[in-house]
């Protein structure tokens, strides 16, 4: 731990250097730190219970050129197993923009998978379906996106490891994602084909909306699910929604629900297992204090309540389960702020 805090202090100091004569380097930190309680049929969970230190991360991104960028996330409370400490990179990837249409991906990088509630940072999301606890969604990989000439809609293609490779068995995924931007409608829409065992696969049907009326915003998500031999909709599947209303630039208020399912009988859904059916209902408000719509300070207060039956027995959610959540997240342009402090 010592050697990786060494080497942290040297390369931002380094990249301070180069932050003086460049905008090559973007430089970020930020963390959340909370205070939580769970319950279980009104019992205490204590090992899940207290003060929790959520998460700290480093952000390093920049173009280098017209044509070239990257972008580096790292996790520094992450569990990692190898000791190489990639475990816990959350992305590392290059990107080459050929022109105002085309673009290029590879590395390590979110898995192409629509839907709002799966896109957020996790930084920013207080309590989630029993789906998003349980998908690996940062893969190595390589993608192509096609940007139209007004710039309200892209299409990725995408290629890269399968999120279910848990034994190294030579598993990829196949993605197809469209991003529109459309006034007062949004869309993060995908089709997905994710190797589950060699030569099995379970495919995605994910449609995530978001419809924005003044301070007000709509997200609603819909993920279909099914293997081969199994009647495609409506039978494993998952809805997500948030409601959200801004108040001035201080405060942000949101209610948010989510319905999980499977009624099928086969394993190859390994995130919502079979015999899940879960509803999980909650709220919470937010708060940023610093001025003219600062948002790297904000404090939060969040309550849930899951119920129905899992089919995983470790699953996130339970039946009968409650949870608050009540903290600050905390983000800074490090390089920022070492020229304000240096000045």
């Amino acid at each position: 731990m010592k050697k990786i805090i060494c080497t942290l202090c040297l390369v931002i100091s380094t990249l301070c250097v180069m932050a003086q004569e460049s905008k090559v380097v973007n430089l970020q930190f930020e963390t959340r730190m909370d205070y939580q309680r769970e319950y279980l049929d009104g019992d205490a969970v204590k090992s899940n219970s207290g003060f929790k230190g959520k998460y700290l991360n480093v952000i390093l991104n920049g173009t280098i050129n017209d044509h070239w960028s990257y972008s580096y996330r790292q996790r520094l409370n992450k569990a990692h197993a190898d000791q190489s400490f990639f475990d816990a990179t959350d992305w590392i990837h290059l990107t080459y923009r050929l022109n105002d249409n085309w673009s290029f991906n590879g590395g390590k990088q979110v898995v192409g998978i629509g839907g709002y509630e799966y896109d957020r940072a996790p930084i920013d999301l207080y309590f989630c379906s029993e789906y998003w606890n349980n998908i690996p969604c940062y893969q190595l990989g390589v993608s192509t996106t096609f940007t139209t000439n007004k710039g309200n809609d892209s299409f990725l293609a995408q290629i890269c490891e399968s999120p279910f490779n848990f034994k190294n068995e030579d598993l990829y995924a196949y993605n197809l994602m469209w991003y529109g931007t459309h006034g007062w409608y949004n869309s993060m829409w995908s089709v997905n084909a994710q190797e589950y065992a060699p030569g099995k696969f379970i495919y995605y049907l994910a449609l995530g909306n978001e419809f924005r009326f003044g301070d007000a915003t709509l997200q609603l998500d819909f993920m279909n699910r099914a293997t081969d031999g199994h009647a495609f909709f409506f039978k494993d599947f998952s809805v997500m929604g948030e409601l959200s209303y801004t108040i001035g630039k201080k405060f942000n208020v949101f209610g948010r629900m989510s319905y999980d399912v499977n009624k099928t009988h086969s394993t190859g859904d390994m995130c919502v297992m079979p015999g899940t059916e879960l509803t999980r209902l909650g709220a919470g408000v937010e708060f940023y204090p610093l001025p003219e719509g600062n948002r790297n300070l904000r404090f939060h207060l969040a309550a849930c309540h899951s119920f129905g039956k899992n089919g995983n027995p470790e699953g996130t959610m339970q039946d009968e389960q409650t949870f608050a959540d009540m903290g600050v997240k905390l983000k800074l342009d490090i390089l920022a702020l070492t020229k304000k402090i240096f000045k």
